[in-house]
């Protein structure tokens, strides 16, 4: 978008940074008066000061405070990646920054290492380069179809086409933290189509290297962003680590996860609850067009423990059905309650009131709004997508998936079957395979058993446990995925979760 050049204010004898902008004459050269008004509005130590704008041969320049040092980028290059308690600090100067922008009603919609200065001396961080600002109801001075923004940074919604506020800066915000700690976003892909796929579809686990971040970097990193973890909590999180030291506990869960947003997938519900998720679809949909267009991303129907592409889960096929959209309310205690109510949408509520099996010692029943419910360990936190429930260790290592579908062809033997013809292409180095009818509760099901090479290679392999039956009109699937070093673990849990399942339909309240 421009060149910054280092000068001299020979008027007020003080060093400024000038940028030159990379536009023609005319409607992109008031464009580039748009953007310096825009940031000349935001008055915060932590955003960069904007002196004046001058014109020179049809080329607008903008002049600037000069923050004397490199950007956050040129700091990770060049001495590694920051701690914790850096990034946290980092972290609330930004966060304040923002929320500076955001009380004018501007977006900054490019928030990522290259565009925080650090300056010298001080260490003060400096949010720079609005370019692709937006204010509400204004365009931005770069869209020219092109996209606006850095994907890696970029909030799931942006890339759906829909209507981005805040929250998308704070997703970027979340992208950006996890890349201090570790030294590359956690979405970075070989390519184009790979990174919007990992942006759209693919798990989001934050490393455990990010400490005491991970809560809010998790928080941060929400796709919906309706349950997105908003800008005060945040801030106070990041507060509590930057006083904190490097290897402090994290903020418990609930502090910042009061509720979740979830819908029931799968199965003929009645007529009354017909109504779909229709528009974050018809996005999802088009974001993995657009990735297939760039040659590097192939949808299957596999759905599993890491998205669309099914990575380390050993989750099934099938069309999703209706969903119904509640509230969930998550208790810090050991035993948390569950209380439903209604979303703003006009979906009916749903709550489970089905019988419950004892829980072995070190677990917990959890009754799931879904319906149905199963022991899993004291601590595990729950998480969902579009059509998967998910109850994770705190460091996220360990999974247990959950997952309702319409029953397709087949069966469950047949279902398994196809997953692991799929598995070489859905897990990188799928191998110890194998698929064998079984049982459970006395109706036929499947198991699925295999290992993978993981989500990274500081983790390594992944080893998946994974049972489908058919049951109430349903196609349950019930799965659990750790690292190889950890397949006792999740045996245990596995055969836990599965002694203890009650599905959905065995009593529960149905709109």
């Amino acid at each position: 978008m421009g060149t910054v050049w280092r000068a001299a204010d020979e008027l007020l004898g003080r060093q400024v940074a000038v940028k030159e902008l990379h536009v023609d004459a005319g409607t992109q050269a008031m464009g580039a008066l748009r953007e310096a008004r825009v940031v000349a509005q935001i008055r915060h130590p932590h955003v960069v000061v904007v002196h004046d704008v001058v014109e020179h041969e049809g080329i607008p320049f903008i002049v600037m405070e000069l923050v004397d040092g490199g950007s956050l980028a040129d700091r990770l290059a060049g001495a590694g990646p920051l701690t914790p308690r850096e990034a946290a600090r980092i972290g609330l100067a930004l966060l304040g920054a923002l929320g500076a922008a955001h009380e004018r009603g501007v977006l900054h919609r490019d928030v990522k290492p290259a565009n925080v200065l650090m300056e010298a001396g001080t260490g003060r961080a400096v949010l720079t380069d609005f370019g692709i600002a937006r204010l509400a109801g204004a365009t931005t001075i770069s869209e020219t179809g092109a996209f606006v923004g850095s994907p890696e940074y970029t909030a799931p919604e942006r890339m759906q086409g829909a209507e981005a506020g805040p929250a998308a800066d704070l997703w970027s915000l979340g992208a950006l933290l996890c890349a201090a700690v570790t030294g590359e976003s956690p979405f970075r892909r070989d390519s184009i189509g790979g990174i919007l796929h990992a942006v759209v579809f693919d798990e989001i686990r934050p490393p455990a290297r990010l400490g005491p971040l991970v809560p809010v970097v998790r928080g941060l990193l929400e796709r919906d962003p309706e349950q997105r973890l908003g800008a005060a909590e945040a801030g106070r999180m990041l507060a509590a680590c930057a006083a904190g030291e490097d290897g402090a506990e994290p903020v418990p869960v609930a502090l910042y996860t009061p509720t979740e947003r979830v819908t029931r997938p799968g199965g003929p519900l009645p007529a009354a609850s017909g109504r779909r998720r229709t528009a974050l679809r018809v996005g999802l949909v088009a974001a993995l067009i657009v990735a297939t267009a760039a040659g590097t991303v192939t949808a299957t129907t596999l759905l599993g423990d890491a998205g669309v592409r099914g990575k380390g889960s050993g989750g099934t096929a099938g069309a999703a059905g209706p969903s119904v959209s509640v509230s969930v309310s998550v208790s810090a205690s050991p035993s948390p309650s569950v209380s439903v109510s209604p979303s703003p949408s006009p979906s009916p509520s749903v709550v489970a009131v089905g019988s419950v099996r004892p829980a072995p010692a070190g677990y917990q029943v959890v009754t799931d709004v879904q319906g149905f419910s199963l022991a899993v360990p004291v601590g595990f936190r729950r998480t969902t997508d579009e059509q998967r429930v998910f109850y994770g260790s705190p460091d996220g290592a360990v999974r247990i998936g959950i997952k309702m579908t319409a029953p397709p062809a087949g069966g469950p033997l047949g279902v398994m079957r196809l997953a692991d013809q799929q598995g070489s292409e859905t897990n990188p180095g799928y191998r110890e395979n194998k698929v064998v009818a079984t049982t459970h509760d006395g109706l036929p099901a499947a198991l699925w058993e295999f290992t993978w090479d993981g989500f990274t290679r500081a983790e390594g392999a992944r080893h998946t446990f994974d049972v489908c039956w058919e049951q109430n009109g349903l196609l349950y699937d019930v799965w659990v995925s750790a690292p190889v070093g950890r397949s006792a673990e999740a045996r245990g849990h596995f055969d836990a979760a599965l002694d203890s399942f009650v599905p959905g339909g065995a009593g529960s309240a149905r709109p």
